[in-house]
């Protein structure tokens, strides 16, 4: 790696602002306190030598991408808007890193570099905001990715629900991947990463105050890791998927609708944590439909499961995995569900979120 890569490893802490313990629409204003904003808060927590330029853009030296030729560059954004901001187990800064990571992640690529864009409300406390940039940068340090540029803009009260964050992200494909390479075909079999479930219950409990034996902990993570020891024991996956909002009956009917095929899968065979298990049926959701951070669906060919499956127990963000279910050519466009009762039930896409707000 060149010097000229940001040291991610140092920890930072970002100031409280000398003049103001809470946002006011100054801080948006584009002067001397959106400057103090940025010195004291951003600066600070996402410090990197392209960022130091505070441009309008940034452009990242070449030495931070890889020059094997034959690379492609991927990239995403998204936006988050989870209440509330802070949850058991993270909060909207490192869920916007780990987001985007993984969205680069679910095509094979390796992330380099992410924008972030902040909508602050008037009246924001800048403590909030300060514990939202410090997780964002450790996020960012964990994944070893740099935040290189973004923009802050403040609204009024009650016109901006606190604190809304969209990030974008630029990775790199590997040459020579092969992942998507072709379609999904019946006798392909379906892996999920781990436990389903974590996140939506995780930021569900905090919201309605609700107390459970155990705390329920967000899953948030970044999943490039994972994915790299995925595809170097397994090059011919055929797809992979981050099951988030909508959860893992989303994610499987996202996977027929798009390749024509139909899915079956075992229920008992599926990772849920018993306090998720039980959470959701006191609520009456369903934990299919409840959405995941951290967690991955692959589909991989039948002669490659066992040894994509041995990979992603391997990594400590996989140990929990599971074999759940197969691609057949019947009922293309369903996924049908073996119940732990002997029979049979068509899973369909939720047709909005059981759990709004929750990225």
């Amino acid at each position: 790696m060149s010097d000229d890569r940001p040291d991610m490893s140092r920890p930072a802490c970002p100031s409280p602002l000398p003049h103001h313990d809470r946002i006011v629409l100054g801080h948006g204003g584009g002067g001397g306190l959106t400057r103090e904003l940025i010195e004291k808060v951003f600066l600070p927590a996402f410090t990197n030598s392209v960022l130091a330029d505070l441009g309008d853009s940034a452009v990242l030296p070449a030495a931070w991408f890889s020059s094997n030729g034959g690379e492609r560059l991927a990239f995403s954004t998204d936006a988050y808007v989870v209440q509330p901001l802070v949850f058991p187990g993270g909060s909207i800064g490192d869920l916007a890193v780990n987001g985007t990571v993984n969205d680069l992640a679910m095509r094979g690529a390796r992330p380099v570099a992410l924008s972030a864009a902040f909508i602050l409300e008037e009246g924001l406390d800048v403590g909030v905001l300060s514990r939202v940039v410090a997780d964002m940068a450790r996020a960012a340090r964990t994944a070893g990715v740099a935040i290189v540029t973004g923009d802050t803009k403040v609204v009024e009260r009650g016109r901006g629900d606190g604190l809304s964050i969209t990030t974008a992200g630029i990775g790199l494909v590997p040459a020579g991947s092969r992942l998507g390479s072709r379609p999904a075909e019946a006798g392909d079999v379906i892996l999920v990463s781990g436990t389903v479930g974590d996140h939506g219950m995780a930021v569900m409990s905090v919201r309605e105050g609700l107390a459970f034996e155990a705390p329920i902990q967000s899953d948030s993570a970044a999943l490039h890791g994972l994915v790299a020891d995925l595809l170097a024991a397994s090059p011919d996956v055929v797809l992979l998927r981050d099951p988030t909002r909508g959860g893992l009956a989303m994610t499987l009917g996202e996977i027929v609708a798009e390749n024509g095929i139909g899915i079956e899968f075992d229920e008992g065979a599926v990772p849920i944590d018993p306090v998720v298990a039980s959470a959701c049926e006191i609520l009456g959701l369903d934990p299919f439909q409840v959405a995941n951070e951290g967690k991955l669906v692959a589909v991989v060919p039948a002669a490659g499961a066992d040894a994509a499956l041995a990979a992603l127990r391997a990594h400590p963000r996989g140990g929990k995995a599971a074999r759940i279910g197969r691609v057949v050519a019947d009922h293309p466009g369903l996924v049908v569900a073996r119940t732990p009762y002997g029979g049979t039930r068509i899973v369909p896409m939720p047709l909005g979120e059981q759990l709004p707000r929750i990225c």
